[in-house]
């Protein structure tokens, strides 16, 4: 079995070929990983509810770590937003993207099974160091995309002065507050009149912080 501590991360961010089965794979394994705990999932397990043999799972994953990371890849990817958000041309306009992309972020964040994915990375991210390292690539994409914005909002004046990372930052530190922990440790999810309440809230605040001058 080849030693897969050697595998850049990078790699490890992409899954396998043979595509539709390694999702069945994956579909499987989070299933199981979810009802039984990963320490307790075993991939005579996996490749039982794939309905594959032990040869065919160990030649696409070859490590129960592999199966783990290539959840966590799947599962992120849908969180991720289009890396390249409209362009905003006026303040409303702005108030209008941040809005939305707040919105999209809670609501994708904090469906059941995100949800579940975090829970599992955070209590794999000691032991699997790249589990986290592919959370927090999947959540760079989203973070990048918010600061670029930011930054050519800067530009034309429709925002005041600041650092536009720190900026982001403050953006989503307004947009989640505890909700996410509060998420994590069982709660509820946010219902859809709750999230849009949440978003336009953040999004009001933050464009107070960083009123134009004209403004």
């Amino acid at each position: 079995m080849p030693n897969t501590k050697k595998r850049s991360v990078a790699r490890r961010f992409h899954l396998p070929p043979d595509g539709a089965l390694s999702d069945r794979i994956i579909a499987a394994a989070f299933t199981a990983f979810m009802t039984k705990g990963y320490a307790s999932t075993s991939m005579l397990e996996i490749a039982t509810r794939a309905r594959i043999s032990k040869r065919d799972l160990y030649a696409r994953f070859p490590s129960k770590p592999e199966v783990l990371l290539a959840c966590i890849v799947s599962r992120a990817a849908r969180m991720r937003l289009p890396p390249d958000l409209a362009t905003p041309k006026s303040r409303a306009m702005l108030a209008a993207t941040l809005k939305v992309f707040g919105a999209t972020v809670i609501r994708e964040v904090c469906e059941a099974a995100a949800t579940s994915m975090y829970r599992l990375a955070i209590a794999e991210a000691e032991s699997s160091p790249d589990v986290a390292a592919v959370l927090n690539a999947s959540r760079g994409v989203n973070r990048k995309a918010l600061e670029q914005l930011l930054s050519h909002a800067q530009s034309t004046g429709i925002l005041g002065p600041g650092h536009p990372p720190r900026m982001m930052e403050q953006f989503f530190a307004l947009l989640w507050g505890d909700l996410l922990l509060l998420r994590l440790l069982g709660a509820a999810a946010p219902t859809s009149g709750e999230i849009e309440q949440r978003a336009g809230e953040a999004t009001a605040a933050f464009l107070k912080l960083y009123s134009a001058p004209s403004a």
